[in-house]
């Protein structure tokens, strides 16, 4: 039984991580899919469909049943206005938090890896419950209409009319732009910025940022826009990077780093970079590593290189 069950895990993870914001509870939704798919499993009908669409019609029902009871994750952009003091820090369930992709992305499927972008994750979260699980299973993993409509039980009609919906709402939502690290520019972006941050080179740093660039700290609210504002918090004394190093992880199908820091003995943070047209328009920074190392694993421990090289 678990060898028939097992094999739709990571699929049914990177499933539930778009659907609820965070690797954690996405394994959570999926062990509970699986300990209920073998307790029913003497109930599974073939003829009424397949394996994989009876546990994706468990899995989300598990998920819809989490959302009714927590709030819409975000990045820290859409929480408030940029500036001001840091403050204290939020609980973890405020934000979409970061997954690993050998978590949510099977080797063998063809499944568009930039659906587990931060951003587009993000602005996943903006839907209704019904509407993520429609716009996740018609555009991510394109199933029919007729599929989804089967799964949820309503018409074909009304499975067509949520997506659509769903596809106005995200439409207005800002996804960001797919990293494609085989582009030379932007390999060579990655690396000039990357080198520049281990030189704590700040004028090549910001000479490398868009206008409208934005900088934030999971789980911290606060964040800045524009370039002035996040040159004067990378010139900030306190800052204290100097000396950082960064190491590549595999995380949300784009380019992640830990942050790494003399003297300690686990990383500072985990950092993702956002580009469009050639410059970088976000860094966000989760300094919630206690929390992530679980999933992630250590870097200390996992022959990670002890510098940065973009791939």
């Amino acid at each position: 039984m678990i060898e028939t069950l097992e094999p739709f895990r990571i699929e049914l993870t990177g499933y539930c991580y778009r659907m609820l914001g965070s690797g954690f509870e996405a394994e959570d939704a999926v062990q509970e899919t699986l300990v209920r798919a073998w307790k029913a499993y003497s109930s599974f009908d073939s003829s009424r469909g397949s394996l994989r669409t009876w546990l994706y019609r468990i899995a989300t029902n598990i998920c819809i049943d989490m959302l009714r009871s927590s709030q819409r994750r975000a990045l820290a952009v859409d929480l408030g206005p940029s500036g001001g003091e840091i403050g204290a820090p939020l609980h973890e369930r405020v934000f979409v938090q970061p997954v690993p992709d050998a978590l949510v992305l099977p080797e063998d499927q063809a499944i568009r890896r930039e659906t587990v972008r931060l951003a587009f994750v993000a602005a996943l979260q903006h839907l209704p419950a019904r509407q993520r699980v429609v716009l996740i299973l018609r555009d991510v993993l394109a199933w029919q209409a007729s599929e989804v409509a089967a799964l949820l039980s309503i018409s074909v009609a009304s499975a067509n009319s949520a997506l659509q919906r769903a596809r106005a709402t995200l439409s207005s939502v800002d996804a960001g732009e797919p990293l494609n690290v085989a582009d030379p520019v932007q390999k060579s972006l990655l690396s000039r910025y990357c080198e520049a941050f281990e030189r704590h080179d700040v004028r090549t740093l910001v000479a490398l940022l868009h206008e409208d660039a934005t900088i934030s700290m999971p789980p911290f609210s606060w964040w800045l826009r524009g370039r002035p504002a996040v040159a004067a918090a990378l010139s900030d004394p306190g800052a204290a990077c100097k000396g950082a190093w960064l190491v590549p992880v595999r995380a949300n199908a784009s380019p992640a780093f830990w942050q790494m820091r003399p003297g300690m003995d686990r990383p500072f943070g985990l950092v993702f970079l956002d580009v469009r047209g050639g410059l970088v328009t976000g860094t966000t920074t989760f300094l919630n590593v206690p929390e992530l190392l679980p999933l992630f694993g250590s870097p200390m421990s996992s022959g990670a290189p002890a510098r940065t090289q973009v791939d």
